[in-house]
Parts: C-alpha cells; sequence; structure tokens
C-alpha cells in the first residue's frame, strides 16, 4: 500500500467512525423528540444516514481497506460522553439540548458532503460504480432539513415577549 493509499485509509475510517457517532447522536435525539415533529424527521434521517454508512462501508471494501474498531468505538464514546454538556437543566434533555444535536449533525453533514466531493476530486477508477455526485445531493438535502430544524430550535429558545427580526 503507497502513502496515499493509506492516507485515504486514515480519512475514510475517520468518517466511518463519525457516522458511528452520528448515528448514536440521532437516536438519542429521536427518543427525546418522539412525541413532536422533529422525532419524525429524525427517524427519516437516520434511515439515510445509515444508508450513507453502508455506502461508505462498500467504499472501503472496493478499496481493500477494513474499518477501525478502535476508531469507531472512540466515536461511540464521545458521543456518549458529549451528552455530559451543560444544557441548563441537571439531568433532563432541555430545548438547548436540541439546539446542540442539530449544530452537531448539521457539522458532521457538511463533513460528509465533503467525504464524497473528495472521493469525486481523487479519480479512483475503482469508485466508477459509485455515483457520489447523488450523495452530494443527498448531503445538501439533508443538510437543509436539519438547518431548517436547528433554525425552529433556536428561535423557541427566544424569551416570549420578544419581538422577532
Amino acid at each position: 500500500m503507497d502513502d496515499r493509499d493509506r492516507l485515504v485509509g486514515i480519512y475514510l475510517r475517520d468518517h466511518l467512525a463519525g457516522s458511528v457517532a452520528a448515528l448514536e447522536l440521532i437516536e438519542r435525539s429521536a427518543r427525546s423528540n418522539e412525541a413532536n415533529e422533529l422525532g419524525a424527521f429524525l427517524a427519516g434521517l437516520h434511515a439515510e444516514i445509515r444508508e450513507d454508512k453502508e455506502t461508505l462501508l462498500e467504499v472501503m471494501a472496493t478499496l481493500d481497506l477494513e474499518p477501525s474498531r478502535v476508531k469507531n468505538g472512540l466515536a461511540w464514546a464521545a458521543e456518549k460522553a458529549g451528552r455530559l454538556k451543560l444544557n441548563g437543566r441537571l439531568l433532563r434533555y432541555s430545548p438547548l439540548s436540541r439546539v446542540y444535536e442539530l449544530e452537531t449533525l448539521e457539522a458532521g453533514i457538511v463533513g460528509k458532503r465533503s467525504l464524497w466531493t473528495n472521493l469525486e476530486a481523487l479519480g479512483d477508477p475503482r469508485l466508477a460504480g459509485v455515483d457520489l455526485l447523488r450523495l452530494v445531493e443527498r448531503a445538501e438535502g439533508q443538510r437543509a432539513g436539519v438547518e431548517e430544524w436547528r433554525r425552529r430550535a433556536a428561535a423557541a429558545l427566544r424569551p416570549r415577549n420578544t419581538p422577532q427580526s
């Protein structure tokens, strides 16, 4: 394996670990919002991101790359540790939790979009069968959906009787 392949392997394993953390975050957030429309949105997003993770695993297999159990385990643990951040309530979910979760998901989706565009730029002929442009478009749609929910969640933090801008 040459240095380029080694670096691509590190990059793909990092993104796979990110998908592990994202799926955990979405599951937790969907449970916390199961009684509202956001919960339904997150359930659909979870299915799409799970598909994206499977596509990434297929890309890695095509490139003869194995996932890193260590990185995936650390990502899983980091998502759990991220729950300890202060959200204005000691033990309960808060409206600020929702904002943080959606912000984190949005950032991850932007990174995933970059993954697909970087793989396109790589131009590896072994990936000719992967519809990277469709994956870029799907990531853009996911980001737009999460952004809309993030904006709603942030607006819900506005103090009562405060005029909207």
